[in-house]
């Protein structure tokens, strides 16, 4: 059974850091696209962060987190993690990873992502 568990949420202050991880588990990831998608309350879910299977490991990010967050893999442990600094208020949400099936293109569309954890949230005060 394929799986993605999020780890790593809390409540911080504006300007905080934190780091997300997603463990993956029934398969190994290594040729799939992940990604970190957000979803705040009354909004719809956002894309935040991806990187590619391929070995030079291309990562896209969204405006509003470039700069701030870095996404980044290791295949060995089948994990994903986001690096997020600098924290502000409107980056509170909940925080999904996702991948896509094998040989998937890294895609801002959720749709184009097959396997999805649960999420976990972060809350960021002013």
């Amino acid at each position: 059974q394929v799986q993605l568990v999020e780890s790593g949420g809390g409540l911080v202050q504006a300007g905080d850091s934190l780091r997300l991880s997603c463990a993956a588990s029934g398969r190994t990831f290594s040729s799939s696209a992940m990604a970190w998608f957000r979803q705040a309350p009354g909004k719809e879910r956002e894309f935040v962060a991806g990187i590619s299977w391929r070995s030079a490991g291309d990562t896209y990010y969204a405006d509003s987190v470039k700069g701030r967050f870095t996404i980044s893999r290791d295949n060995a442990k089948n994990t994903v993690d986001l690096q997020m600094n600098s924290l502000k208020p409107e980056d509170t949400a909940v925080y999904s990873c996702a991948a896509t099936r094998p040989l998937g293109g890294l895609t801002m569309a959720s749709g184009g992502y097959n396997y999805w954890g649960q999420g976990t949230q972060v809350t960021v005060s002013s």
